[in-house]
């Protein structure tokens, strides 16, 4: 049989997130890092299978290679429908990717309109008239406004979103679906009638997503973030049972590594330090990526198997400005990515079974310099989803999260978490 629901995430921590959903309501959910590995598993019997990307700020025509790859991938596994799955907070730019996505996908599928859903309620990031909340306040004036990469400076998702689309955006509003499905089906139509080919949807609420859900109950294919990926996959899904027993952690030592900066991030490392020892690397010095390697690695050595602890990229404002103009805005975020990852695997070598990654882009390339091709999520728990394990004879744990979400102690929970 099938998987019912095929998702390509825009990058690993989005992807692992929700199918913690999916593995909470018993549907077994496996998680691939690359469009071959998902391929070479065929025949899947699991109702619903992710394809964790790191298509959220890669080049456009990168990113139209890579999701053909995850989408040839997908339809060769036979998943009835199709979502692309982009962060809460649609972390963009004005040239891509999630415009892209929906471009390809109402392309591929004939899809009119496609369906576009921001936002994650649950984590106080919503849209409401077409503009994007996170932490209550418009996403140009919160803390997001500090993203190295995308500050998203326009709240306005219609008009921002517009950009990276051939046609611009219909918009179906939270007024619209708080007078119920009847009156939101008939705007939705009256957009598809004003000739749009994509149409955001509000997302204020639960009842959004639930009304979301029934106007997207006839499409193939869908853009959206957690909320409605995760709602529209259980209601493909719902007759489904997964056959997988429940997964189990890996021993060994534990290392957590944190890529992600801003406000969020050094909460959580300051709390984490104030128990176990972290090691700064500062992405300015005067010194090879081999050198910070080594340095970091040596350092590690005393601490492996005696206690947990933490390396991290993390500065302050002026430290991520600092690097920015020594390296590029792009060049710090990936600077800082090389060095984790190198890092990751030689920690493996020496013996780190357990990894907790703080940051989206930095998962993508922590995984990926494992080599960890497959990984069976666990059940959302009381820290949400991330958790994760590399099954097979030298199985390898992970807790992979994105920086900007998370309680200020979820680095210390999480290695209780892991705990085999």
């Amino acid at each position: 049989m099938s998987p019912a629901y095929g998702v390509i995430s825009d990058d690993f921590t989005g992807g692992l997130l929700i199918a913690s959903y999916f593995e909470e309501a018993g549907l077994e959910c496996p998680v691939f890092f690359s469009p071959e590995a998902a391929a070479a598993a065929a025949p899947i019997t699991a109702p619903i299978v992710v394809i964790a990307s790191r298509t959220r700020l890669i080049p456009v025509e990168e990113a139209r290679t890579e999701l053909t790859r995850a989408l040839d991938a997908l339809d060769a596994l036979g998943c009835g429908t199709i979502a692309y799955k982009a962060c809460a907070s649609f972390d963009s730019t004005e040239e891509g990717n999630i415009g892209l996505a929906a471009d390809m996908l109402s392309d591929r599928y004939d899809q009119v309109p496609l369906l576009l859903s921001a936002g994650f309620p649950e984590f106080r990031c919503t849209v409401n008239q077409g503009h994007l909340f996170y932490q209550s306040v418009l996403v140009n004036e919160s803390v997001k406004r500090f993203d190295p990469v995308t500050p998203m400076p326009d709240p306005n998702l219609v008009r921002f979103l517009s950009h990276q689309t051939r046609t611009p955006l219909g918009h179906v509003s939270h007024l619209d679906m708080f007078r119920g499905e009847d009156a939101a089906f008939a705007a939705l139509a009256e957009q598809i009638g004003e000739g749009h080919r994509h149409v955001l949807l509000d997302c204020a609420d639960d009842h959004d997503i639930e009304i979301s859900t029934a106007l997207a109950r006839g499409s193939r294919a869908i853009v959206a973030s957690d909320p409605l990926c995760i709602s529209v996959g259980l209601d493909r899904a719902h007759a489904r049972t997964g056959t997988a027993k429940p997964p189990r952690h890996a021993g060994g030592p534990a290392a957590v590594l944190i890529g992600s900066v801003g406000p969020v991030a050094e909460q959580q490392t300051a709390l984490f330090e104030a128990q176990y020892p972290v090691h700064y690397i500062d992405l300015t010095a005067d010194v090879s990526a081999e050198e910070l390697i080594d340095r970091a690695t040596a350092w590690a050595a005393d601490h492996i198997g005696l206690r947990p602890f933490a390396i991290t990229t993390l500065a302050k404002e002026a430290g991520v400005k600092a690097a920015q103009v020594k390296l590029g805005q792009m060049g710090a975020a990936r600077h800082a990515e090389r060095l984790l990852s190198g890092i990751a695997a030689r920690l493996r070598d020496l013996g780190v079974r357990r990894f907790i990654v703080s940051g989206g882009e930095t998962s993508g390339a922590i995984v990926g310099a494992l080599g960890i091709e497959r990984v069976r999520p666990f059940a959302r728990g009381p820290l949400g989803g991330g958790f994760c394990v590399a099954e097979g004879g030298d199985p390898v744990s992970f807790f992979l999260k994105s920086g900007k979400l998370g309680a200020p102690d979820v680095l210390l929970r999480a290695l209780d978490e892991m705990t085999p």
